[in-house]
């Protein structure tokens, strides 16, 4: 199935080649990026790929109008292109975020791969559309590749106006986000009763409470998930700082603690995208490094857990 990319306002819409769709039927897999390429997973509603580390907006990217920042998150952006990133995650609740984006893809162009995904996130239903339509012009797109609803505000009715939206080609799928383990029951009862196509979450190394029952739904459901707070904004990697990395570590390929703390999430059958956040061309080279080489199965990955539960 061929990878849609959005129509942006300063290119034109170009096709792109088809791809498989990856197999992620059983819990005990194991997978391995091919020829250097970054690992891709499939969205279940459609068979469309995505690499499995992309990269979050939240504080990193509210700098507003600070000349010298705005280069360096272009440069941010610059490396997690050319490394074969694709989906870029923001919000109106980021402060400039949504903004920042808009001057690196104004600066570098809108790359083929590019996957826009943000939120509406407004208690007043009846505003969702004109703020959409304010997001589209920050970034210089027409279409996003996920419109979500943020921590669930208004979610009922902004729902009805993305699915609308969906049918029109004005977004490409829907999604709804929680954080911070919060409201995990309400966004259980969403993903049973609503045709979602993505929902947002908290998953880490040490936030493992979706495994219990979000990510098998996700599963059984057919919803692609992404993973927000993977470091829980560097607190996990703060929490290991001096700690010696497993000597299995090895195996996948993690030489460094982010790597293996990705590697961990995005193993996971039911994950689709992790979204780290940066402010930093080296670790978002690093990040994006993640998404190479053997990755993790279902032993490894319980191995993985206990090793940092015993730090």
């Amino acid at each position: 199935m061929p990878f849609e990319k959005p129509i942006p306002r300063r290119t034109v819409l170009k096709g792109a080649a088809a791809s498989g769709v990856l197999a992620l039927a059983g819990p005990s897999f194991a997978q391995q990026a091919v020829a250097g390429s970054p690992l891709r997973k499939a969205i279940p509603s459609s068979g469309v790929e995505l690499p499995v580390v992309g990269m979050g907006t939240w504080i990193t990217f509210n700098v507003g109008n600070n000349p010298e920042a705005l280069a360096q998150r272009t440069a941010v952006m610059e490396a997690f292109f050319e490394a074969g990133g694709a989906m870029i995650d923001s919000s109106p609740m980021y402060g400039s975020s949504q903004a920042t984006v808009g001057h690196g893809l104004e600066q570098l162009g809108i790359p083929d791969q590019l996957f826009p995904t943000d939120k509406v996130w407004t208690t007043d239903v009846s505003e969702g559309p004109d703020q959409i339509a304010e997001t589209r012009r920050l970034w210089g797109v027409d279409r996003f590749g996920v419109m979500q609803v943020h921590n669930l505000l208004g979610w009922e009715g902004h729902l009805d106006t993305l699915q609308a939206m969906k049918e029109e080609g004005l977004v490409r799928y829907v999604g709804i986000t929680t954080s911070h383990g919060r409201r995990h029951d309400e966004i259980e009862r969403i993903m049973e009763s609503r045709p979602i196509d993505f929902v947002q979450l908290t998953y880490n190394i040490a936030d493992r409470e979706p495994e219990n029952r979000l990510l098998p739904l996700a599963q059984e459901r057919g919803i692609a998930v992404i993973a927000n707070r993977p470091f829980r904004r560097g607190a996990l990697i703060s929490a290991v700082e001096g700690a010696e990395l497993p000597g299995f570590a090895a195996e996948i390929e993690a030489e460094t603690w982010p790597k293996f703390l990705l590697k961990f999430i995005v193993s996971h059958p039911a994950l689709t995208v992790a979204i780290p956040a940066t402010r930093q061309v080296d670790h978002v080279r690093e990040n994006m490094a993640a998404a190479r080489g053997p990755m993790p199965d279902a032993a490894m990955r319980q191995e993985m857990a206990r090793y940092f539960d015993e730090l």
